[in-house]
């Protein structure tokens, strides 16, 4: 797996596999009990829904601890006129001169119909480096590419806003 991590995304994980682990939890424990004590089980769909639900919850614990446990941490810091991880970056596309916005995150964060992208993605691993000004070819593949101008850059403090997206 060797996903490359943030500190910022580890502690949000952690948090959720703690709420997870308590309140999620705890809820589907009773509502499997409770549905067990309304007869026959093999007739029962409450029960087979909630025992679904509890069995999900315990996946995505023990697949949150994976990724924890297997992540390579990586900095978020980079120099304060290039662009690193949790910048966002305004770009222009040389092709249209449409502008778009980007913040470019880790791939367990990256969501790109909210504007965030992975540093590990064509646009992201290319805009990574570089300052404002620049002009930089992003391959997508090895007969595909364009260029983005890099208009303007600013450096965002990771307030936790966005959330780790769950599988």
């Amino acid at each position: 797996m060797y996903d490359e991590l943030t500190p910022g995304d580890i502690r949000k994980m952690q948090e959720e596999i703690e709420y997870r682990k308590v309140v999620v939890r705890k809820q589907a424990l009773e509502d499997v009990k409770e549905a067990r004590a309304h007869g026959d089980l093999s007739e029962n769909f409450e029960y087979h829904a909630a025992k679904k639900v509890k069995n999900q919850n315990e996946s995505r614990i023990h697949y949150l601890e994976r990724m924890i446990r297997t992540a390579r941490v990586i900095s978020e810091d980079s120099a304060s006129d290039e662009v690193g991880i949790n910048n966002t970056v305004t770009v222009e596309f040389a092709d249209d001169g449409s502008v778009e916005v980007y913040r470019i995150v880790t791939t367990v964060r990256g969501n790109s119909l909210e504007g965030l992208i992975s540093n590990e993605s064509p646009l992201g691993k290319a805009l990574l480096g570089h300052k404002e000004g620049d002009t930089v070819h992003v391959q997508v593949n090895d007969s595909v590419g364009y260029d983005v101008k890099i208009v303007k850059l600013e450096k965002t403090v990771d307030d936790g806003s966005d959330k780790i997206r769950s599988f």
